[in-house]
């Protein structure tokens, strides 16, 4: 059962960056047919258009004008070489910064190699043998202690044997698999830990606010490119925040919905699955776990880190993986969604109408809590829920056991209500 599910998600890419170690290198999968909401209404263009066209020439060439006439009167002609001395600089600091923040997070990135069983091809007596598969993924070292977190896909149900290389090329096969989230769950992560460091240093990797990114900002991906290029570093930009997609294996044969995703450029490939998205101060933002196939150029999805703080802080408390849930399935709320619902409120988890499934899950938190259909969570504990934090990434930052006060608007009025979050079932 998936824990928070949010409905309406547009499906775009497919996912598949936990890279087989097999020959050749394979391209990503197909992306998805990408759908809108439906009822969404189209923005409509505005009048005047060519008017206001007309305008904003004119007034463009008189300030261009203008602005060369004070520039060359106050500070004389540019030359070409100055031109190019200053943009050298800027490129020279742009390295230097990509270079350290390598320099800070390496250390704390690791690849990560598993042999996991599957199900073989039934044979021509009806028997089905199982098949030993060899893949590689990244994870980030969380704690001094051998603490790993990645992705679960990394580690897949049936992962027999796991193993990690250090930065250093250190191969240290003495690894557990502390728990992964339910393949239902919206939130694809899982924890290892390793039991033998060999007298290795383990460098734990600095965590910032993911909450405090915006559409613009640089970042740098690294990673286990393609199960084979140990700690690639490629760098970009936040492209968007707040995405919700449809993602798949290479084979097509299984799919699963991420929410509340960073989009960025940043090239991101096959075997990144579960390494670090890393900010200008060399903090680790997000986790990277997706991209978009075929036909897309440097689409790429990444776990914002704030949605991930709750379970961290559990795991190195209680040494297992346990995932609060409210049970509830919800809707994050845009203009458009509004609109479509016919809703005064514009943003917050809204308890939509159940389509075939309760929309409040029985026996879970939020129906001992009394919440019901059409109610909207517009906060928790103070924290707006809105495109910056989804209901999913408030609740992450919780424990289970935690009480929590939701802020909910019920028929037009704001009420507050207690939540006890219990653990999410594994299926």
């Amino acid at each position: 059962m998936q824990p928070e599910p949010e409905l309406k998600e547009p499906k775009v890419p497919r996912r598949g960056l936990s890279m087989p170690s097999l020959p050749g290198v394979k391209k990503p999968a197909r992306p998805a047919n990408t759908s809108t909401v439906s009822g969404s209404k189209p923005r409509r263009a505005g009048h005047g258009k060519y008017m206001t066209t007309l305008v904003m020439i004119v007034v463009a060439v008189l300030a261009g004008f203008g602005g060369g006439l004070f520039a060359t009167k106050h500070f004389g002609a540019t030359s070409p070489n100055a031109t190019t001395t200053q943009t050298r600089q800027v490129v020279n600091n742009e390295s230097q910064l990509i270079s350290q923040i390598a320099k800070d997070v390496g250390p704390s990135v690791v690849s990560v190699n598993v042999t996991s069983q599957s199900s073989g091809q039934q044979s021509f007596f009806g028997f089905s043998q199982p098949s030993e598969q060899q893949s590689a993924g990244t994870g980030i070292i969380l704690s001094d202690d051998g603490t790993i977190v990645t992705n679960r896909h990394v580690v897949p149900a049936g992962t027999t044997q796991v193993s990690v290389t250090l930065s250093d090329g250190t191969e240290l096969d003495s690894v557990d698999v502390i728990g992964r989230t339910a393949d239902s769950d919206s939130l694809d992560v899982a924890f290892l830990k390793i039991k033998d460091a060999k007298g290795h240093k383990l460098t734990a990797a600095t965590f910032g606010d993911s909450s405090k990114m915006q559409v613009g900002d640089r970042v740098v991906a690294i990673g286990n490119a393609l199960g084979q290029f140990q700690n690639t570093v490629t760098d970009g930009i936040i492209s968007g925040f707040g995405r919700s997609v449809q993602a798949g294996d290479e084979t097509g044969t299984s799919s699963e919905t991420l929410q509340n995703l960073f989009q960025t450029d940043a090239a991101i490939n096959p075997g990144n699955s579960g390494g670090p998205l890393v900010n200008a101060n060399s903090e680790v933002i997000g986790i990277n776990t997706a991209v978009a196939g075929d036909g897309a150029q440097n689409i790429g999805f990444a776990i914002p880190i704030n949605d991930v703080k709750g379970l961290i802080a559990s795991v190195e408390k209680n040494g297992k993986l346990e995932r609060p849930y409210l049970g509830v399935r919800y809707v994050s709320l845009t203009d458009d969604l509004a609109y479509n619902y016919n809703l005064d409120v514009k943003r917050g988890a809204y308890i939509a109408p159940g389509q075939g499934s309760d929309s409040v899950i029985s026996g879970s938190p939020a129906d001992k809590a009394g919440l019901k259909e059409k109610d909207i969570i517009t906060a928790i504990n103070g924290q707006n829920i809105d495109e910056n934090n989804s209901l999913t990434s408030v609740l992450g930052r919780s424990s289970v056991g935690d009480t929590v006060t939701l802020t909910v608007n019920r028929d037009g009025k704001s009420i507050k209500v207690q939540v006890k979050l219990e653990a999410a079932p594994t299926q």
